[in-house]
């Protein structure tokens, strides 16, 4: 009986053969964390260990509240900062450089066949790149800087084939928005997700990066695209190690297949308060906005803000919706000033925000007042998530989210050249 990419990749860590159910006592590859990283550390200290075990493995990036909001915020990024001297971490990227997943995988962590585990939930990007990524708790990652070690379930596995090419406006968000809505939630809960079939080389590594992202908004422990030429091509000047890939055996047992053809999607609107609670976007057009944003770690790369600068170039956002503009990283923001991108966006009337998580968690930048609605690229829309717990967030593609920002309602993106 075959094996699938998750069975391998913690089978060969293990030292065994695995099936779904089985727990393994592993250590992975690497390991991330961001402004968490001041609890952790706290963690850490109470476990009476003096010095990481394994300093090398540990990525810690700030990206969460950058620069400091305040001086609680300042005084966590010190203690982070003092922690990483002390214990001579060396893979520490301080405010300047972006989104912690976006650096992470720019930076070369993020291999094919390679186990990474991080303090932050959307650590499942880096299955875009052919690892096994998932996210964990801030004191497992304690235990884990002190022991090099964790234990996993091995999940079960799910496939999603892809077949067709996208439409003209229609893009990865709303290919994974649409399995979110049909699946649920909860429908990979700790499953692992194989994204695959004719079509997946479709999918840029951008959109891959999306897909997987995403894949926690529906239960994953982890979601994958195989490497192929797309990927390996990007990662020759960036991988900071050796790597193999791992691909899953074509007699793999998998829990289940669902097959989506990407010609019948139309552009789709994850509405409040839940991430499954999708509509096409021809459902709830019309309806008032007061912000937009484009960006984040799951909408924030070039291709994202190219799309929505194709819409906006030449044109003005409504007077009434505040547009903000947030690049995944600095490389992404260098990209997007030197293609022009920018000048786009402030002569339409945006605000651009440097690179890092900002407005999407609802901690500084852009939040909500009560009553307000925003449209945002990002990958969360539950109650509270930007501000005031009496908002809405409604969540899109670029081109749905910049169409709409110029119309101040929500607007299918076909519609607006």
């Amino acid at each position: 009986m075959g094996q699938t990419f998750s069975e391998k990749v913690l089978g060969r860590k293990a030292g065994k053969a695995v099936r779904p159910g089985e727990v393994v006592v592993v250590a992975p590859d690497f390991y991330l964390s961001h402004d968490n990283s001041a609890a952790i550390s706290k963690e850490f200290r109470k476990l009476g260990v003096k010095a990481v075990k394994a300093p090398h493995k540990i990525v810690i990036v700030l990206d969460h509240i950058v620069p400091a909001a305040s001086e609680e915020y300042a005084q966590n990024h010190k203690t982070i900062r003092e922690f990483v001297a002390e214990q001579g971490i060396p893979n520490f990227f301080d405010i300047q450089h972006g989104v912690c997943h976006q650096v992470f995988s720019e930076q070369g962590f993020a291999l094919p066949g390679k186990l990474v585990v991080g303090s932050d939930s959307h650590t499942t990007t880096y299955g875009a790149f052919g690892a096994f990524a998932a996210g964990i708790g801030r004191t497992e990652m304690a235990c884990l800087w002190a022991t090099d070690e964790i234990w996993l379930r091995v999940p079960e596995t799910i496939r999603i084939d892809f077949r067709g090419k996208f439409q003209p406006a229609v893009a990865p968000k709303d290919a994974i928005l649409r399995i979110i809505g049909d699946q649920g939630a909860d429908g990979a809960d700790y499953r692992a997700v194989e994204f695959g079939g004719p079509a997946a080389s479709e999918f840029s590594l951008a959109g891959r990066m999306l897909l997987a992202n995403m894949a926690a908004e529906f239960g994953a422990k982890n979601g994958t695209f195989e490497p192929d030429g797309t990927t390996l091509d990007w990662l020759k000047k960036r991988a900071r190690a050796e790597f193999g890939v791992v691909r899953s055996d074509p007699d793999a047992v998998y829990e289940k297949v669902l097959c989506y053809d990407l010609g019948a999607l139309e552009p789709q609107v994850a509405c409040p308060h839940k991430v499954d609670n999708v509509k096409p976007v021809t459902a709830v057009a019309g309806l008032k906005i007061h912000q937009a944003l484009i960006g984040t770690c799951t909408n924030g790369r070039l291709e994202d803000l190219e799309a929505a600068a194709r819409i906006l170039r030449g044109g003005k956002v409504h007077p009434q919706v505040r547009t903000l503009i947030l690049p995944a990283s600095a490389e992404v923001y260098r990209a997007a000033l030197k293609r022009g991108l920018l000048e786009v966006f402030t002569e339409a009337g945006c605000v651009i925000l440097n690179p890092g998580c900002g407005p999407c968690l609802g901690a500084h930048q852009g939040i909500l007042a009560a009553g307000e609605v925003v449209l945002s690229t990002s990958n969360r829309n539950f109650r509270g998530r930007m501000g005031s717990r009496d908002s809405e967030i409604y969540l899109a593609s670029p081109a749905t989210v910049a169409a709409s920002a110029r119309t101040g309602v929500i607007t299918d993106p076909r519609t607006v050249s």
